[in-house]
């Protein structure tokens, strides 16, 4: 197929020998399967951010390092060039996450190269080689679910123990490769030491894989992981080998109102999101 005009670039340089076809189109960015040498990999071409709230895009930029104070005010004040800053901070922060994540073994697409708003990463395969289908497209056994479920706990504990949270994990970013899930889409992804909603997020994204695999598996819907894991994590005593139990007693004092509040304005956003997602699948 004609290469669309941002990755002709890369073509140019050489990063890519030639586009193969469209993957996906979603509203935050276009995915093709492109080759490059021998190998078969794939380029996410990010779109402008233009159905991000405002308070989305708070909670999950506070804390984001840019690379200057001029940057920095620029887009407290929303200038043009601001907004530009903050796209590419938005773009950057899953390319910083990719390298990151893979470096602590978690399992995400290798990313491969970053240039003019196009990330090269690897192509995640099913059994026949193809591109591997969403989790939200796979009808599962009640014993594939608990699988699953267990193997993404891991990996959101492996996450967390290297400093990230998700902060959109749910079934739609979530690919079944052949030897398993494979996280994906991380623009959102927070610091889990420098963001005030860390936890929040981590609970969110912890519940989408409650709910989602208890579907196939109801022993899973009055599992606690999230809350489980965040405890052992701000005391100190969480690693990836550390035992979970699904267990978690809270203790009685004041009710946060306003986190609560906050938690159910999430979770109908939420359902919004994913009943229009599953209108346009």
């Amino acid at each position: 197929m004609k290469a669309p005009a941002r990755l002709q670039s890369l073509i140019d340089e050489g990063l890519i020998d030639t586009v193969v076809r469209q993957l996906m189109s979603g509203k935050e960015a276009m995915v093709y399967v492109v080759r490059c040498g021998d190998e078969t990999r794939c380029a996410k071409i990010y779109k402008e951010a233009t159905q991000r709230s405002f308070r989305q895009a708070v909670d999950y930029t506070e804390n984001r390092r840019v690379k200057n104070t001029r940057q920095a005010r620029a887009m407290a004040k929303g200038t043009k060039f601001g907004r530009q800053a903050q796209e590419a901070a938005w773009q950057s922060a899953e390319v910083d996450a990719l390298y990151r994540l893979a470096a602590a073994g978690v399992r995400v697409p290798t990313p491969y190269n970053f240039l003019d708003g196009v990330l090269i990463m690897e192509l995640v395969a099913d059994a026949e080689g193809d591109a591997a289908p969403r989790l939200n497209d796979v009808v599962l056994t009640p014993a594939e679910a608990l699988a699953h479920h267990a193997m993404l706990i891991g990996e959101v504990v492996r996450m967390l123990c290297a400093g990230v949270v998700h902060g959109d994990l749910s079934e739609f970013n979530i690919l079944l490769a052949v030897d398993g899930p494979v996280i994906i889409d991380l623009p959102q992804a927070v610091d889990a030491a420098g963001n005030n909603h860390a936890q929040r997020m981590l609970l969110r994204d912890v519940a989408n894989l409650r709910g989602f695999f208890g579907g196939f598996a109801p022993e899973l819907l009055p599992t606690e992981y999230g809350a489980e894991i965040w405890d052992l994590y701000q005391r100190g005593m969480l690693s990836t080998e550390t035992p979970l139990t699904g267990r978690f007693e809270r203790k009685a004092g004041a009710v946060d109102v306003g986190g609560l509040m906050r938690e159910i304005d999430d979770a109908r956003a939420e359902d919004a999101a994913r009943r229009l997602r599953m209108s346009q699948a």
